[in-house]
């Protein structure tokens, strides 16, 4: 097994700055909720509310989070999506932007999506780190991207292999070699 750095973490934190700029930008002076998708968007989520309090500009910014897989333990997605962890909170009428660590097929978040909006929230968005256009299945709108990537398995930054390598501060390619 190898892992090669893919995308540093001085990248990854200039590009949590510039998303930052762009969301305290569309949201001067308003409340926002941002709700990471567990297991994946942890750091990001972290990083992104942390980089909008260092730019400035919301009124305030709260963090809610949703257990999400399509995965399970392998490099594919299943196609099913499992719903592990709701909100424990009501966002009627308010602002909320969903943080994901990586669009992918992109099942999981239109599915997401579509739960959430029946919760009729004043605006909905979607922040992902990454995206991979050469899976995508399942269109989604993404409002903040980060970086779009080619067909690579990635891992690091939260996003794992079999529930490892989450903790690695930069994204590296998984290879079996």
């Amino acid at each position: 097994m190898a892992i090669e750095t893919f995308i540093s973490r001085e990248k990854i934190h200039k590009t949590n700055l510039d998303l930052a700029k762009q969301i305290c930008r569309d949201y001067e002076g308003q409340d926002v909720i941002f709700v990471g998708i567990l297991n994946g968007s942890f750091m990001f989520c972290a990083d992104l509310v942390r980089a909008c309090f260092e730019v400035g500009g919301l009124s305030s910014a709260s963090v809610e989070f949703m257990g999400a897989s399509s995965y399970g333990d392998g490099t594919e997605s299943s196609g099913e999506l499992n719903i592990t962890l709701d909100l424990k909170r009501d966002i009627k009428d308010k602002n909320v932007i969903i943080v994901e660590d990586i669009v992918d097929t992109g099942l999981t978040l239109s599915k997401l999506l579509k739960v959430l909006e029946k919760r009729s929230p004043k605006t909905l968005k979607l922040a992902s780190l990454l995206y991979k256009p050469a899976r995508n299945v399942h269109e989604v709108n993404i409002n903040y991207l980060g970086i779009e990537i080619e067909d690579k398995f990635v891992i690091g930054y939260g996003l794992d292999y079999a529930g490892k390598y989450r903790e690695l501060p930069f994204i590296g390619v998984y290879s079996e070699n």
